[in-house]
């Protein structure tokens, strides 16, 4: 998600982020009645479901299925095969036993009102009418219930409210002749026609709540703040470390003993800019960002990847970008086997080692093909054995040619955060431009981001600001700063 989530058994998602741990310490008594923690636990869901509705387009439910090999996904296959087991067994006893096969009809019924709108009056009525559960119980006491009737009109109805693309499914179920196997194919497709319509009313009433989204996820934050008064530590802690390397920074501009013109849409950004490189085992995420965390991640590993491709660019041409960059397809081909060697490789150390290692060799094996195929003059092999090592060396942050990189990516980002056009940005290097779309695609889905998480936490941040760059006596006189 990250852009689906799974449609859980109560009304609250179970992989949504939460903001707060609820738990009390071990040991230490609770601080508040186990409603106000439920109430809590809700406002949060709440929250994050409206956030993730209103940053995520592609935002879908689809229905919860654990792993086959888990323990939950076990025991769920173990629990249903004895229910239709048991349910078998009752059809197939003399004289049949309906009772569980009643009140699964009645959930039918109950599943397929609940697909109806409010213009499908005159098929409610007769829904009402076929699925009389008293008449059914009386046939059923008079041994006179017909199950393939009644199902046959459930598909047809199903047929008649499906999406097109549950088509192929809805008509299958009319292949089925075993009741038990029947019913459950029923209960099946009707769970994904549910979520279907879960998701199309989603998409309907998109629009209208991205008009609300703004007050109602700040509102909703407020609640949690009257309840969890600490819950903007974490979000103090980092706009204090982002306002200290901002001061640092500007320091020198305006000599060793003054503080310097700190700006508070300069420490935003700085902040911001530090969520892309946010080390995974720091759990002091500020919780005003929490609900982007998995976004934000996978912009921040996407960076380091760009940073990494552009390296070797910029290595391979330093040594032979004159005889082989010209070539035409060589720099598609070379930008190919990079990105493909380095996937995943952002994890640990010792992958980024190992895959940088055999990047090397396959950058130098493309070098030589090249220059074989044009018939040009093959590269010493004192250059070729320096480009191999410069591109293992780039596994260590400090490497001059990463961090010089890094370090054009990160002022274009910002120049992108201040608003301006690309052109504002930094010269960049001429194997950086070879990655300048994907940058710029990175720094629209942050900008994105960052504009919309500003926007609502705008007066959350400002009293915290105000604090930081202005003494006591000038905070009450300075201007908010979103």
């Amino acid at each position: 998600m990250p852009n689906q989530r799974d449609e859980a058994a109560d009304d609250s998602p179970a992989d949504l982020p939460c903001l707060e741990k609820l738990d009390s310490p071990t040991g230490s008594p609770p601080t508040a009645s186990l409603s106000s923690l439920m109430e809590l636990e809700n406002c949060v869901s709440n929250l994050s479901l409206a956030h993730e509705i209103a940053v995520n387009r592609d935002f879908c439910f689809k229905p919860r299925s654990p792993p086959p090999d888990s323990l939950e996904g076990r025991v769920t296959q173990i629990v249903h095969r004895a229910f239709w087991d048991g349910l078998q067994e009752q059809l197939h006893s003399d004289p049949p036993n309906y009772n569980h096969a009643v009140i699964l009809l009645q959930e039918v019924k109950t599943m397929l009102q609940s697909l109806l709108l409010p213009g499908h009056v005159r098929l409610r009525a007769q829904m009402d009418e076929v699925l009389d559960m008293q008449l059914i119980q009386q046939e059923v006491d008079h041994g006179a219930l017909d199950l393939h009737r009644l199902a046959g009109y459930v598909i047809s109805t199903m047929a008649s409210l499906c999406a097109p693309v549950r088509d192929p499914e809805v008509r299958a179920l009319r292949d089925l002749k075993d009741p038990v196997e029947l019913l459950r194919e029923i209960f099946r497709v009707l769970g994904l026609m549910k979520t279907d319509m879960v998701n199309f009313t989603i998409q309907s009433l998109r629009p209208h709540l991205l008009q609300q989204a703004v007050q109602y996820e700040r509102a909703k934050f407020q609640q949690i703040l009257d309840k969890q008064p600490a819950s903007l530590d974490n979000t103090t802690a980092w706009l204090q470390a982002a306002a200290s390397e901002e001061a640092s920074a500007v320091r020198p501009q305006s000599g060793p003993d003054s503080r310097g013109p700190v700006s508070a849409t300069a420490v935003l950004n700085r902040a911001y800019m530090r969520l892309l490189h946010w080390d995974p085992q720091d759990q002091k995420y500020p919780e005003t960002a929490l609900m982007d965390r998995a976004r934000l991640d996978a912009l921040g590993q996407r960076l380091q990847m760009l940073v990494l491709e552009a390296s070797v660019l910029l290595l391979t041409n330093a040594q032979c970008g004159g005889a082989v960059f010209p070539l035409q397809g060589f720099v598609g081909k070379l930008r190919q086997s990079v990105a493909a060697l380095l996937e995943g490789s952002h994890t640990r150390e010792d992958d980024l080692k190992g895959a940088l290692l055999g990047l090397g060799e396959a950058v130098l094996q493309q070098v030589t093909e090249a220059l074989s195929d044009q018939g040009g003059a093959a590269l010493p092999p004192e250059s070729l054995d320096l480009l191999k090592g410069q591109i293992s060396e780039l596994w260590k942050q400090n490497n001059p040619v990463r961090t010089l990189i890094g370090e054009r990516v990160q002022g274009f980002l910002q120049a992108m955060l201040q608003g301006g056009p690309a052109k504002r940005s930094p010269e960049l290097p001429a194997p950086l431009r070879l990655v300048s779309a994907e940058l710029a695609e990175l720094g629209t889905a942050f900008g994105r981001i960052v504009h919309f998480n500003r926007t609502v936490f705008g007066p959350f941040y400002a009293p915290i600001l105000r604090k930081l760059l202005f003494p006591p006596g000038e905070a009450d006189a300075a201007e908010d700063s979103r």
